[in-house]
């Protein structure tokens, strides 16, 4: 059995595809290498350039590889690009998927992983949110991702094909500092930025009805979701693997902004105050999600803590910044 792993040399992609690998699965990577890095992968991991849209192309990996799985990462993910520009996140999210859907159901598939997000949700008034919380996306990213999660399910069951949509909370952390994300559109990343830039951190809003004032988030270490996807993979691999699974990975413990700030100063070093700023339109109060659903499903619980990903982060920060060690 081989699982084709699409953006499989990005920030998740590369910590999914070593895990697997890592742990005796045939894998593939397909990654167009837009944002992908190449070097993320070891030798011993086919890499096809290409986009996963590409149907010629995807047919042609799925037969020479032998192909049975598909682990569907590659997608557009930024939410503010995702407002400036719906169409093109409309157009590789959800018609992308439905082109790649088609050809590996043609192929012969009949195991799909698909990389979901906790944006499905949007802002819900709720203490923890599980699968049965609904879903009421307040961007078009977030909106691609449900309408993704329907057509995968939609593809289940027309061509009898196993699915499982995970759903995202923050990921943060790396497995080594050359696998850190080489982004700044997340939080630590963003207070990483300005620490080295010798400026303060930025906290949006601290009169948020939640503890200490500002906004709590469930960040869950990439690690511990790159084990969560090796988990799906075999759950779907089991002789008697069918229908379909929809599952939050998280942590189901909630950190707000200023006690990672808070963490991020002892790692860092840094621990100029953070500047607190006004609110930015559309931040929940709270997002936290259970995830009892995939510790009975796949066994899977989340195992790292937040200092492990701020270090790990920190690493990898300065392996490519490292005037960030000398401030």
């Amino acid at each position: 059995m081989t699982w084709l792993i699409t953006g499989g040399a990005g920030y998740i992609g590369a910590h999914v595809a070593r895990a697997m690998a890592g742990a005796g699965e045939r894998v593939v990577v397909l990654d167009n290498v837009t944002s992908g890095v190449p070097e993320r992968l070891p030798a011993e991991i086919p890499l096809v350039r290409g986009s996963a849209t590409d149907a010629e192309l995807v047919a042609r990996v799925c037969a020479e590889h032998e192909v049975t799985g598909v682990v569907h990462l590659a997608a557009q993910k930024q939410v503010g690009e995702s407002v400036e520009r719906p169409e093109l996140y409309y157009r590789e999210n959800v018609g992308g998927l439905a082109t790649l859907l088609e050809t590996v159901a043609g192929a012969g598939v009949r195991r799909f992983v698909f990389s979901s997000s906790a944006a499905v949700y949007g802002n819900p008034d709720t203490g923890l949110i599980t699968e049965s919380t609904p879903c009421a996306p307040v961007n078009p990213y977030g909106e691609t991702k449900l309408a993704g999660e329907w057509l995968v399910r939609a593809a289940g069951h027309a061509h009898g094909m196993a699915t499982v949509c995970l759903r995202y909370f923050n990921v943060a952390g790396a497995a080594e500092p050359a696998l850190a994300d080489i982004g700044v559109f997340n939080v630590i990343p963003m207070v990483f930025d300005r620490l080295t830039r010798g400026e303060a951190p930025r906290i949006f809003g601290d009169d948020y009805p939640t503890p200490d004032g500002t906004c709590v988030r469930d960040y869950v270490h990439v690690m511990d979701l790159a084990e969560a996807h090796l988990a799906a993979a075999r759950r779907l691999a089991r002789p008697d693997a069918s229908g379909d699974l929809t599952l939050n990975i998280g942590t189901g413990l909630g950190v707000s902004v200023r006690e990672l700030v808070d963490v991020i100063a002892e790692v860092s070093g840094d621990r100029r105050p953070a500047l607190v700023e006004p609110r930015r339109p559309g931040d929940a109060p709270r997002a936290v999600g259970s995830s009892a659903l995939a510790e009975k499903e796949l066994g899977w619980t989340a195992s790292r803590g937040v200092r492990e990903m701020v270090e790990s982060a920190w690493a990898g920060w300065c392996l490519r910044h490292p005037e960030a060690t000398s401030k």
